[in-house]
């Protein structure tokens, strides 16, 4: 059996050979290889429970610089914040940081073995500004009005039902609030990551402003992501 550094370095590997990795780690459900019906963005599938190394390799700050993306948001201590598609929580600990011990992050996911690695992860750490909660494919659960700022991490483009997400993202964001996306850059071909993983400016603003969105802006300061803002 391989030890668990041999395989996380196996599955980077593949991603970055852009190959099809075990079921296990990117399930080819059915839904994968819908397509969405305003841009005919092609969704991506799932990373599951067994992908949550990837989240955590060594190199991910040098190869994304998520530092620095959560920095680039300007969160101020008090604010609330949410983390949708946590997974095993990298960028929910940064925002828990931002905001301080008067501020909050919900950190939201699908997959109740996400959650629980990312309870593990915030009791080992003492942080107690942060709510787990478990939404569905097509509601994130989180309260009204509540985020100052909701985050998603290379996870809007495996939405399964993006429309309906939205829809019920908006109404979680506070007035003048702000919805980002990081997504890989379809635009780079340099990128190395599959290309059902990534996403173009014009793809994700032809998504969004069709569900009431407003472009904001993007920030191309990170390695392989943009930082896509925008608001209801």
């Amino acid at each position: 059996m391989e030890t668990n550094t041999q395989s996380l370095r196996w599955m980077k590997r593949m991603i970055l050979a852009g190959l099809t990795l075990l079921p296990a780690l990117w399930p080819a459900v059915a839904w994968g290889q819908a397509r969405h019906p305003v841009s005919g963005r092609v969704i991506a599938g799932v990373m599951g429970v067994a992908g949550a190394p990837w989240l955590e390799r060594a190199e991910r700050e040098r190869e994304e610089n998520p530092r620095k993306a959560v920095k680039l948001l300007g969160l101020k201590p008090g604010m609330v914040a949410a983390d949708v598609g946590a997974g095993s929580g990298y960028y929910t600990y940064l925002l828990s940081r931002e905001v301080g011990p008067q501020g909050k992050v919900y950190a939201n996911d699908i997959q109740p073995g996400m959650l629980q690695l990312l309870e593990r992860k915030l009791a080992s750490r003492k942080i107690t500004n942060v709510e787990l909660v478990q939404g569905t494919e097509t509601d994130p659960r989180l309260p009204d009005a509540c985020c100052d700022l909701i985050l998603m991490v290379d996870v809007y483009h495996e939405f399964a039902e993006p429309q309906k997400m939205l829809r019920t993202l908006r109404k979680s964001l506070k007035p003048g609030g702000r919805l980002v996306l990081l997504e890989y850059r379809r635009e780079d071909p340099s990128v190395p990551i599959r290309e059902e993983h990534k996403m173009s400016v014009k793809e994700a603003r032809l998504e969004l402003e069709h569900e009431g969105f407003t472009f904001d802006r993007v920030l191309n300061d990170l390695p392989w992501q943009h930082i896509l803002i925008f608001r209801p």
